[in-house]
């Protein structure tokens, strides 16, 4: 659900922009009552994992489509809601600056879709009430499936209303929001099996991390070692390696467009979407995870070279882990800079 530009209005597009910087602002505040020096580096690995996972398309069979991790959950199930929305906002920066994946104009309405509706919705209201009697694999694998479910119904929904206030009449709302939700019910079930997997692991090793995470209290003396180094390992492997392996489908949001209008893509109007897409073009320095071609270089592939499967491509794999890495630094800043205000606070309340 990385929208381009050329899918909203400037006026959507700002209002999401306020709507997502008023969640940030929201959250910062917030965290600050659970933010500990040992939350820092759990944000930036999971910003990594995160922005690494996302890389990977999956095929949704019999359908011609793909689809691939949101994310939005399953930070907030290890960091909480607050820490999980930065850390989701830092993820989609990094893809829209630096890989020209998702428009500028669309980011407020890219982070809000894929962090709002699973870390302030999902994840108090679905997840929380009924994994908190126990914890067992088959209850996490349950109430995981549900709760990604609802997560991508929700922000596919959205995705299909600001089409809609922004007057995209090649995406009728009956036909798009039709193709929308089935496609992203299949997908949420494969994030959900993801989520499962990842939550169970950090149960078994460190279950203090999930009980703190829920009750919105600092990690203080758990050992994290172990956790974050095997996130860490999964997230250059998948960014570096697995990423070879990713469908070239379109993804769902592709996918139903295609189906809707007979267009992957819109063409975008002049105007602010012409000088934000001439500005990204700029600072994406790997644009759709990988080298930016020459001229000579950007002439189409020929079929023998587009069917050939798993696509070993060192572009990929530098995209992948600079990206990762990016991520981590990102999130990281957030948090150091949330702990500096926590303690300017206290300092002045003195």
């Amino acid at each position: 659900m990385h929208m381009a530009d050329a899918l909203i209005s400037p006026a959507v597009g700002v209002t999401m922009w306020a709507a997502t910087a008023g969640v940030a602002a929201y959250s910062i505040k917030k965290i600050q009552d659970d933010m500990d020096e040992k939350k820092i580096p759990l944000m930036g690995v999971m910003g990594a994992f995160v922005f690494a996972a996302q890389m990977i398309n999956f095929t949704i069979p019999g359908t011609g489509s793909s689809g691939h991790l949101g994310g939005g959950l399953l930070l907030a199930i290890l960091l909480g809601p607050y820490a999980g929305f930065l850390t989701m906002a830092a993820v989609l920066t990094i893809q829209a600056l630096f890989f020209a994946d998702g428009g500028l104009l669309a980011l407020g309405a890219n982070i809000f879709n894929l962090g709002f509706f699973t870390c302030f919705l999902v994840y108090p209201l679905i997840y929380k009430p009924l994994m908190a009697r126990e914890y067992s694999p088959k209850r996490i694998l349950g109430v995981a499936l549900l709760a990604a479910v609802i997560g991508l119904q929700l922000g596919s929904f959205s995705v299909v209303l600001e089409t809609l206030f922004s007057g995209k009449t090649e995406l009728p709302f009956n036909t798009f929001l039709l193709l929308m939700q089935p496609i992203h019910l299949a997908i949420g079930i494969v994030e959900g099996l993801v989520i499962a997997a990842v939550v169970t692991f950090v149960w078994k090793e460190r279950p203090e991390i999930l009980d703190n995470a829920s009750r919105g209290e600092r990690l203080g003396s758990i050992s994290l070692k172990r956790v974050i180094t095997v996130l860490a390992l999964a997230a250059v492997l998948t960014g570096g390696v697995f990423s070879w392996f990713a469908s070239s489908n379109p993804d769902g949001l592709e996918w139903s467009m295609y189906k809707t209008s007979g267009l992957e893509e819109l063409e975008a109007p002049g105007g602010i979407h012409q000088v934000l897409a001439d500005l990204q073009s700029k600072i994406a320095f790997l644009p759709d995870y990988g080298f930016k071609a020459s001229e000579e270089e950007s002439t189409p592939a020929t079929a023998e070279s587009s069917d050939v499967w798993p696509v070993v491509d060192s572009g990929t794999s530098t995209a992948g882990i600079v990206g990762a890495g990016l991520t981590l630094a990102l999130a990281g800043i957030v948090g150091f800079g949330v702990t500096s205000l926590k303690k300017r606070n206290s300092n002045s309340a003195r």
